[in-house]
C-alpha cells in the first residue's frame, strides 16, 4: 500500500489532529503522554532521540521506544535529530515500524545542539536538508515531517518552508520563535511567521509558541489558518489543556503517578513533571520543595505529593470568604494553570535590580553575582550541594590553572614543555624528547629500540662468524677425507 501523503495523511493517519503534544526532551515520554491523550492531546510526539546513538545502542532503542507496547499511544510521530543523511534514515528505518510518521528536528536552540550540530543550528544548511529528507522520503514506509523554528524575515522563513515541502516534507510545525528567542529572552512567537508559512505551503502546517489554555489554541488556529496547534510548556502545567478544563494538581499528579507504574520511567522525569505540576504551590511551601529534589524512590515521591495535597487541603478548609488568588495568578495555587516565564526585566526587579541597562546586562553577570556569595546560590548550584554538601561553591576557593603556552588551555604541572598534553605530544613526538610528567617516553622508547636493533646486529654477526667458523671446519675435514 502506497504510503499516504500531505492533507491524506493529516486526515486518516493522523485523523485530523487538531490539538498536538510537543517533543518534550525527557519530558514527553510514553506515561506523560498516555496522560495528555486522556485529557483531550489527539497526536503525540515522543522525546528528541539522538539518530546515532538510536542506531548504534539497542538499549537506548528499547529505553525510549522498543519497551511497553501501547495501542492507546497512537497516531504517534517519532522526532530524530542528525545532521548525516544515511545515519538519519539508517535509524528511522529501525522506528518506522513502531511510528505513524518519522520528524527531523530543525528547531532545537540549546547549546548542545549547537556543540553537535543539529537542531535549529541546521537552518542555514538547505543542501544539506534537501538531501537528508529527500533520501527519508525515498527509503521509508513512513511519511517525513520537519519541526522548524523562523528566521526573522518573514520571507526568508517562507522560503525555507517552500524548501523542505519541495524535498519531501509531509507535515511541518513551525515554532514561530527564531534560535535566539530561548529561555528568559524567549519572548512572544509570531503568529505572524507561521500564517505566512501555511499559506505559502500546500502541506498540513501546525503551529507552536504562545499557547497557555484552549482559547489559545482556538484563537491560533482563526487567525493562522493551521491544522493543528502544538503545546510543550502548556501541557507541562496543565496537561487537561486541551480539555479547557484546569484541574487541581493533586488529581493530575495522581493519575500520572499511577500510570508511571504501569509504565515506568526514570525518576528524574518524574520529579520534573510534579516541578511543573506544583510550579505555584512550591513557591508557598519551600521546604516541600527541598524534600521533592531529594527523595530517591517513586514512593517517596507519591509521599510528598501526598503532604502538598493535605497542606493545600487544610488551606482550602481555612479559605476566607471572597479570597483571591495572590501573586496575580488567575487561580490559586493548587489548581493547573500556566506559567508565564517573566522577561529579563521583571527577573532583575524580583532579585532586587533596578531594571536599568545594568541590572539587565543578563543571566550571567546575575549568577556571577550569586556565586560570590555562598548564601545566593543558583538553583544549579543548590541542586548541586544538596548532592554534595561537604563540597564549596566559593568561586574564590577554586584553583587557578598554569595556561599552556600553545593553545591556552590549562597545562600539565609538571608537564617540561610548560604545555598542556595535546601540544605537549606533538612537540615530543616531533624532538623526540620525553615527558614524564604527561607519561610520554619518545626519546626513551627511542633509544631503546636503537639498543635492540644494535643487539640484533650484534646477535646476527656472532651468528655469521659462528657459521663462516663451521664451514671452514667442514672444508679441511672433506679436504683430509679426500687426502686419504
Amino acid at each position: 500500500m502506497p504510503k499516504l501523503r500531505g492533507e491524506a495523511f493529516w486526515r486518516e493517519t493522523l485523523r485530523s489532529a487538531h490539538y498536538v503534544v510537543a517533543p518534550m526532551v525527557d519530558q514527553s515520554e510514553l506515561a506523560w503522554r498516555l496522560l495528555s491523550r486522556r485529557h483531550g492531546a489527539q497526536l503525540c510526539y515522543t522525546p528528541m532521540l539522538h539518530a546515532q546513538v538510536f542506531l548504534r545502542d539497542a538499549n537506548y532503542r528499547r529505553e525510549n521506544l522498543y519497551g511497553e507496547a501501547c495501542p492507546e499511544d497512537r497516531p504517534l510521530i517519532v522526532q530524530f535529530c542528525a545532521n548525516d543523511p544515511e545515519v538519519f534514515v539508517q535509524a528511522a528505518l529501525l522506528a518506522q515500524d513502531y511510528c505513524d510518521a518519522i520528524d527531523l528536528n530543525l528547531g532545537c536552540p540549546q547549546m548542545i545542539a549547537k556543540r553537535g550540530h543539529y537542531g535549529a543550528f541546521l537552518q542555514e544548511e538547505w543542501d544539506l536538508l534537501q538531501r537528508m529528507i529527500l533520501l527519508a522520503n525515498e527509503k521509508l514506509s513512513v511519511p517525513i515531517t520537519c519541526k522548524i523554528r523562523v528566521f526573522p524575515d518573514i520571507d526568508k522563513t517562507v522560503k525555507y518552508a517552500q524548501m523542505l515541502e519541495k524535498a519531501g516534507c509531509q507535515l511541518l510545525t513551525v515554532h514561530g520563535r527564531t534560535k535566539e528567542q530561548k529561555g528568559p529572552l524567549a519572548g512572544v512567537a509570531s503568529w505572524e511567521h507561521i500564517q505566512a508559512v501555511r499559506k505559502a505551503v500546500n502541506i498540513p502546517v501546525f503551529a507552536n509558541g504562545n499557547i497557555q489554555c484552549l482559547s489559545d489554541v482556538e484563537e491560533c488556529i482563526r487567525k493562522t489558518g493551521v491544522h493543528g496547534v502544538m503545546s510543550a510548556e502548556g501541557n507541562l502545567h496543565n496537561p487537561a489543556l486541551f480539555e479547557g478544563r484546569n484541574p487541581l494538581v493533586w488529581e493530575m499528579t495522581e493519575e500520572y503517578l499511577e500510570i508511571v507504574q504501569q509504565y515506568p520511567c526514570p525518576l528524574s522525569y518524574v520529579r520534573a513533571h510534579l516541578f511543573k505540576l506544583w510550579h505555584h504551590t512550591l513557591q508557598v511551601y519551600q521546604q516541600l520543595r527541598e524534600e521533592l529534589a531529594k527523595v530517591k524512590t517513586l514512593e517517596g515521591i507519591i509521599d510528598v505529593n501526598r503532604e502538598l495535597k493535605l497542606r493545600c487541603q487544610e488551606e482550602i478548609a481555612n479559605q476566607k470568604e471572597g479570597e483571591k488568588p495572590k501573586e496575580g495568578l488567575p487561580f490559586f495555587h493548587w489548581v493547573c494553570q500556566p506559567y508565564i516565564r517573566p522577561r529579563p526585566k521583571e527577573r532583575c526587579r524580583e532579585n532586587g535590580d533596578s531594571g536599568t541597562e545594568k541590572g539587565v546586562r543578563g543571566k550571567r553577570a546575575l549568577e556571577e553575582e550569586e556565586d560570590r556569595n555562598s548564601e545566593l546560590l543558583s538553583k544549579n548550584k543548590q541542586k548541586k550541594k544538596l548532592r554534595n554538601p561537604n563540597k564549596s561553591f566559593d568561586p574564590s576557593l577554586k584553583p587557578k590553572y598554569a595556561k599552556c603556552d600553545q593553545c591556552g588551555n590549562p597545562k600539565g604541572n609538571k608537564c617540561v614543555f610548560n604545555m598542556c598534553r595535546g601540544c605537549c605530544k606533538k612537540i615530543a613526538f616531533k624532538e623526540v624528547a620525553d615527558c614524564p610528567g604527561h607519561g610520554l617516553l619518545f626519546k626513551t622508547k627511542y633509544e631503546k629500540s636503537l639498543s635492540w636493533q644494535h643487539s640484533q646486529r650484534g646477535i646476527q654477526t656472532s651468528e655469521i662468524s659462528q657459521r663462516g667458523e663451521a664451514e671452514v671446519g667442514e672444508t679441511a675435514v672433506l679436504m683430509e677425507a679426500g687426502d686419504s
